[in-house]
């Protein structure tokens, strides 16, 4: 395709719009045919100065129109005042319904006319813990809609995501191995050994090796007596792996438990973090390995992961090991989104590296929960869970999600547990890498760059502040952390609240890649190639136009 122009190309900007048509995936409405062959439509009469036209009249319209189309009139249904559902059949069975429509518009006596859709139940699971998922709904201003996005996609198994955490529970009901019709892939435990030969964050008596499930995290008063524990805090085991892999992609529509925000995506479990949290060289090579890069002594992964998800950090400015990784991360299209923090502060490393997506949490109103981080770092806001109610009521705004209630080794019990609810920006991020699997689902050909971009243009602006509540402020201007809930905007929350529909129909537009000459002068013939553009699954471009959209003046 050439483009003319007199002016200096390199001072012009061109934008290039596709149009796509869909081929072969049910991602459109189904046929709008009544019958085997008849074609079903829905009109309004225009009305006459004494009124709409009577019932009688109607029926001579239908006929009329039949005949003016080529048709055979099958059927009518009154639907109110002027409005008829047409049933039609066409002479010629290769009519297709475009045809026949472009063939009765613009008769003087209707006002419209449109196919009569046939539509679906929304695909909602059947697991009995998703009526307590409201944030998979749409009921609550930060829900993500993610009822909405899966009438598009549910995901699909060859779009990896990597769960890099404190490893899982393969044994858990709600995920399971793939091998066993589960969720989860053969991973990799990272969680080296200190450098006297013991094992004490590891936790599992060995380093590193192919077995990623979770033993436990748990900390005493009598672990505090080792040195490498003695700033940490003691506690039961968290199980956070198991509950953050849950969030993305929990057995789905089986009658048991909760509901994933991907039914499809297959998780990789890598394990990173033991006793105390972890440390960066192992979550580095844990990052590598996910995402299909070699790391010395460590067998290469046979499953690459499209989408890391990091609910982990700490204080501190981003790494130069961190930003050198996610620069090859992002020439390999891997998205890698990370958990703001829990603070209250600034975003927490790696949060706060570039190309990543940083995740605040949001409570169910929309507002920033109190303990998420913020700044202009953050990517977007998701559900980071939030307790309305106290005097020991189960939390209302809680994530559930798959767990374990051992309080140190695992339990055989996986039930969730509301009145020890989920919550926390490591729980945002997750529903978010869940988005963006079912983003990568629908178009395999969306780079890091674009899947990023595509799941800030499908968020939910920031509702305007209101019953006195204070704005969020960066924690530049006050170092004070934020610990209450506060207004977003988009300067410390990101682009808006997480919105999974929103996301999946930004995915659905094709990726444009256009080829131009190196050089080029004024007045000479300038080829644009546009060939190499992708569409999305199931879709192909038919058509590009070309539009100048900004050029200088001539002298």
């Amino acid at each position: 395709m050439s483009y003319r122009k007199a002016l200096d190309t390199r001072c012009a900007l061109l934008v290039m719009v596709l149009l796509w048509s869909t081929a072969g995936r049910a991602v459109e409405p189904v046929s709008s045919a009544t019958a085997s062959d008849a074609l079903g439509f829905i009109v309004q009469y225009r009305s006459t100065p004494v009124g709409p036209p009577t019932a009688n009249s109607m029926k001579l319209f239908a006929g009329s129109l039949a005949d003016r189309s080529g048709t055979k009139l099958r059927a009518t249904r009154d639907i109110g005042p002027g409005l008829q559902a047409l049933d039609l059949v066409p002479d010629d069975a290769s009519r297709s319904p475009a045809d026949l429509l472009r063939s009765l518009q613009g008769d003087p006596r209707i006002d419209f006319i449109v196919p009569d859709e046939r539509r679906q139940a929304q695909a909602a699971p059947n697991d009995p813990l998703f009526i307590n998922q409201w944030y998979l709904q749409s009921a609550q201003p930060a829900a993500v809609d993610a009822l909405g996005a899966w009438d598009i996609t549910t995901g699909d198994t060859d779009v990896v995501v990597a769960v890099l955490d404190t490893g899982i529970r393969y044994d858990h009901p709600d995920l399971g191995r793939v091998s066993n019709g589960g969720r989860v892939l053969p991973g990799y435990d990272f969680v080296s050994g200190e450098s006297n030969g013991t094992f004490l964050v590891a936790n599992d008596n060995n380093g590193r090796d192919a077995d990623a499930s979770d033993p436990g995290d748990w900390l005493t008063t009598a672990d505090k007596s080792e040195p490498i524990f003695a700033n940490c805090t003691t506690s039961n085991s968290s199980w956070h792996g198991t509950r953050v892999a849950g969030m993305i992609a929990a057995i789905t529509n089986n009658s048991s438990g909760i509901a994933g925000g991907t039914w499809g995506s297959p998780l990789l479990p890598v394990r990173v973090l033991g006793k105390c949290g972890g440390r960066d060289s192992d979550i580095l090579a844990g990052m590598r390995w996910a995402a299909g890069l070699p790391v010395p002594g460590v067998p290469d992964n046979p499953n690459p992961a499209k989408i890391l998800n990091l609910s982990l950090g700490s204080t501190g400015s981003c790494s130069a090991a961190y930003a050198q990784l996610l620069s090859e991360l992002n020439v390999r299209g891997v998205l890698v989104v990370v958990s703001a923090g829990n603070e209250g502060g600034e975003v927490s490393a790696p949060a706060n590296c570039p190309g990543v997506v940083a995740v605040a949490g949001l409570r169910h109103t929309g507002t920033k929960v109190g303990f998420s981080n913020l700044g202009s770092a953050i990517t977007l806001g998701a559900p980071g869970g939030n307790c309305v109610n106290g005097g020991g009521q189960a939390c209302l705004y809680s994530l559930d999600t798959t767990s374990n209630t051992g309080t140190t080794t695992p339990a055989a019990d996986f039930l969730t547990d509301q009145f020890k609810p989920n919550v926390g920006t490591s729980f945002a991020a997750p529903i978010v890498a869940s988005i963006a699997a079912l983003m990568a689902s629908t178009n395999r050909n969306l780079g890091t760059v674009q899947l990023r971009n595509r799941l800030r243009e499908g968020a939910t602006p920031f509702a305007a502040a209101s019953g006195g509540l204070p704005l969020c402020v960066t924690p530049n201007q006050d170092s004070t952390p934020q610990i209450s809930e506060c207004v977003c905007t988009t300067d410390v929350c990101g682009a808006g609240m997480a919105n999974a529909l929103g996301a999946v129909r930004a995915a659905q537009r094709p990726v444009a890649a256009i080829a131009a000459p190196l050089t080029t002068a004024a007045g000479q013939d300038v080829r644009l190639d546009a060939s190499g553009s992708g569409a999305a699954c199931g879709r192909n471009i038919s058509g590009y136009t070309w539009e100048v959209v900004s050029a200088p003046t001539p002298a």
